[in-house]
Parts: C-alpha cells; sequence; structure tokens
C-alpha cells in the first residue's frame, strides 16, 4: 500500500500545528504593543484603529492583485460580514480593556479560557462529547486563571482607571468572542478563503465598532502622534494581518482542537514580553496559573487529538 498520502497529510497537519503557533506567537504581542499605546490614546480607539488600518490594506491588494475578494454570496456576508464582523468587534473591546484592567498576563490567562467554551459549545452546536478530560480542563484553567489575575501587577495598564473588575469581564468577553471566531472559521475558510474571511470580518468589525462607539459617545479619535501611529502599524501588521492569516491557513489543515493547543503560547509570548518591555510581574502563584492555563489547556487537548485506533 502506498505511504503518499499518508505522508502527505502529516505534512499538511505539522504545517497547521506550525502555523497555529506561529498565529499565538504573534497574537503575544498585543499585549505588550497595547500597554505601550495607553499613554497615547484610549483603548476603545486603539481597538478600532488596527482593524481599520488591516481593513484598508487588505482593501487596497484586493483592488490590485485580487479583486475577486469582493466577490461573495449572500450567506458569506451574513456569517462573516455581520456575524464575523459582531466577533471582531466585541473582541477588540472586551480584548483591550481586559489588558487595561488585569494587565498583560492577566488578560492572556483568560482569554485562554476560550478552548474550555469551545469544548462546551461543541457540545451543543455540534454534538461532541463533553468527556471527562474537557470537564478536568475546565477545573485547570479555571483554577489557573484566577491564580494568574491575582497574583498579576497591573503595572503599566489604565488599571487605575479601569479596575480588575473591568478587566475580568473584558477578558472573559474576549473568550466567548475567540471562541466562536474559531468554530466560524472552522466552517467558513474552506469556503471561502482564508483571505477573504479576514478581510468580510474586519470590514464588518470595523464598520460596527464605528457605529456602536459614536452611539456610546466614545467616537474613535485619531491616533495623536508619530508614536502612536508607529504602534498601530505594528500592531495591524502583526496581531490584525499577519496572525488571522497563520490562524485560517491552519485551520484549513488541522482541526480547531489541536489549533488552540498551538495558539496557547500566545499568554507565554505576551508576559514574557510584558516583563522585558514594562514594569509587570507575576508572583509565584500568578506563574503557577499561567503555567496551569496553557499545560491544562494544551495537554488536555493533545490528549483530544490523538487519532483513534
Amino acid at each position: 500500500m502506498s505511504t503518499a498520502p499518508q505522508t502527505t497529510s502529516r505534512t499538511s497537519r505539522l504545517a497547521g500545528y506550525l502555523l497555529a503557533l506561529g498565529a499565538g506567537a504573534t497574537w503575544g504581542t498585543t499585549g505588550p504593543l497595547s500597554t505601550g499605546l495607553y499613554g497615547l490614546m484610549p483603548a476603545t480607539s486603539i481597538g478600532f484603529w488596527r482593524v481599520l488600518l488591516g481593513t484598508v490594506c487588505l482593501g487596497l491588494w484586493a483592488l490590485g492583485f485580487r479583486r475577486e475578494l469582493f466577490r461573495v454570496d449572500a450567506r458569506g456576508w451574513l456569517l462573516v460580514g455581520l456575524g464575523g464582523g459582531i466577533l471582531v468587534a466585541l473582541f477588540e473591546l472586551a480584548y483591550q480593556f481586559a489588558i487595561a484592567g488585569a494587565g498583560v498576563a492577566g488578560a492572556a490567562a483568560l482569554l485562554y479560557t476560550a478552548p474550555v467554551i469551545v469544548a462546551v459549545l461543541a457540545r451543543v452546536i455540534l454534538k461532541e462529547a463533553l468527556t471527562t478530560v474537557r470537564l478536568l480542563l475546565a477545573v485547570v484553567v479555571m483554577v489557573g486563571v484566577a491564580l494568574t489575575v491575582t497574583g498579576g501587577s497591573n503595572a503599566g495598564a489604565e488599571a487605575a482607571r479601569l479596575g480588575i473588575g473591568a478587566g475580568i469581564a473584558g477578558g472573559l468577553l474576549s473568550a466567548l468572542s475567540y471562541a466562536l471566531t474559531t468554530l466560524m472559521a472552522r466552517f467558513a475558510v474552506p469556503r471561502y478563503g482564508a483571505v477573504r474571511v479576514l478581510f468580510l470580518e474586519a470590514l464588518g468589525g470595523v464598520a460596527i465598532l464605528g457605529v456602536v462607539l459614536t452611539l456610546v459617545h466614545h467616537a474613535p479619535a485619531p491616533p495623536p502622534t508619530a508614536a502612536a501611529w508607529r504602534g498601530l502599524v505594528a500592531l495591524t501588521a502583526g496581531s490584525v494581518l499577519a496572525a488571522n492569516l497563520f490562524f485560517f491557513a491552519a485551520v484549513r489543515r488541522i482541526e480547531a482542537a489541536p489549533a488552540a493547543v498551538a495558539a496557547t503560547i500566545e499568554p507565554v509570548v505576551g508576559t514574557l514580553l510584558a516583563l522585558l518591555l514594562f514594569s509587570q510581574r507575576l508572583t509565584a502563584p500568578g506563574w503557577l496559573g499561567l503555567a496551569m492555563v496553557v499545560g491544562g489547556v494544551a495537554m488536555g487537548y493533545l490528549v483530544e487529538a490523538k487519532p483513534t485506533a
């Protein structure tokens, strides 16, 4: 029997893991870069402008090289443009508040409750079994989140104004939107392609952010300085364009669960960058909590990702 198809499959899965790992590492720059911008502009404006810049870049590229990117059926506009746009808007606002209120490490730990949410939603939506492994995983991750948030430092964030409560609420909402985006991408990317999905959800997200922020009297303020523009360009290139393209390319090759395994590198990268660049720190319980979040999610899903005999 020829082993060529099996070799091709293994190569594709390895590429998927590496792409998801690259996505997680790139997303890990979001917290430190955002923290550096908090002294220059409001958190709500940061989320809006980085998505707007990403949308403009993709739109200009499509006009020059891939005009078919604009040709999408009604289901694509509804599912990805509107549905994905709502999730992008929710994530952008929630994660900025999480970073500002709970610090980089706390926000990253809260975000990585998302795979637990995926497990629960997979049971409800996809009728997958909620196994003992997933229940134990939920306990480990939730305890880890509590330790990380209570054992971390918010230095360099807007914590004095927002508070830890806003950080926790923002972190959990960002996790929910991340989980739903993962499920949506698993369905949409094979049908529409990674770049088209990213463009549609970014376009919908920036439109929804602009309307919502204006209605609540927090209209996005333009970047006030050259330093703010540089920070936003770095955020756009990394966490909006590169990271999402990596992740969407990953979920074309591997399932959502193992993709989530590799992406758990994000809180490690974010925390290490925060320690290097700012005065944020973790106590011993905080480090233990972060390890529980990353290790609990990764080990649980590595077990479930093993092929069955």
